[in-house]
């Protein structure tokens, strides 16, 4: 059943309906549109994992915060141009939530499929109904690249359109490879590398593993060992031989065990 008002839920979006306005308003705020405030968006997305990533829920509370204004703020930019407003917003999420757990909120008995095959099946059907003609449609764009070959690689093999098994898909990463070494040109060798992402990323899905979580954990843990070898340099790395800076790798490697 719906919850209790929630005061500051509104108070939040009559301070954005001031901001924006062209006489009393801010002057930066009310000359923001869409495509000036998703770069925002995105980087207050980042930021609330940022904050999951160190467990610290007192900077996860500001974050979110950060996050929902930027909800209210395109929800307040759309209400302008009499598109919808921050009601519909709440109203679409909260339809099709309840649409795709029938489980939870309908008569549809759980028949014990996993979470992935109910909402895959949801979404599928939602797509469907707006007009989508392939299974590539809705595949946003703007995803990061790891995350977006992920997503259209589970698409097309849920059509049938995968390797058989993980073999396959390394033996596509060695061919891959060595089409990028014959390669002749920038452009060649840019459309060669990306084949060869594309097919790590598969091999990488093969193993059940998310491609994205994948690289910023090696990310994070190159960055860890960088900073050892700084550290043991002394601040004089850059001035060591490559032998001695691998060297150093390998303390920093041995260290962590």
């Amino acid at each position: 059943m719906p919850s209790a008002t929630m005061p500051n839920l509104s108070r939040l979006i009559d301070i954005m309906a001031r901001l924006r306005d062209p006489v009393r308003g801010c002057e930066w705020d009310c000359a923001q549109t869409f495509a000036t405030i998703v770069p925002y968006t995105i980087e207050e997305a980042y930021e609330v994992e940022d904050a999951i990533v160190r467990d610290d829920m007192v900077a996860l509370k500001e974050e979110l915060g950060d996050l929902l204004l930027q909800v209210v703020f395109h929800a307040r930019m759309a209400e302008e141009l009499g598109l919808f407003a921050f009601d519909d917003v709440a109203a679409a999420i909260s339809a099709k939530m309840e649409a795709r757990h029938p489980h939870v909120f309908g008569d549809e008995v759980d028949e014990g499929q996993s979470r992935d095959d109910r909402w895959e099946t949801a979404k599928a059907a939602e797509r469907a109904s707006k007009g989508a003609e392939s299974a590539m449609d809705g595949v946003a764009l703007a995803l990061p690249a790891l995350m977006r070959a992920e997503k259209l690689q589970k698409r097309a093999g849920r059509d049938g359109f995968d390797w058989p098994d993980v073999e396959d898909a390394i033996e596509k990463v060695y061919e891959e490879i060595q089409e990028l070494r014959e390669a002749s040109s920038d452009i060649e060798r840019k459309d060669e590398a990306g084949d060869l992402l594309f097919a790590t990323v598969n091999v990488v899905r093969k193993y059940g593993v998310a491609p994205e979580e994948a690289l910023r954990t090696a990310n994070a843990k190159f960055e860890r060992r960088f900073r050892g070898m700084e550290a043991l340099a002394s601040g004089k790395f850059a001035a060591l031989s490559l032998d001695e800076q691998e060297a150093l790798w390998q303390a920093v490697k041995q260290s962590e065990r």
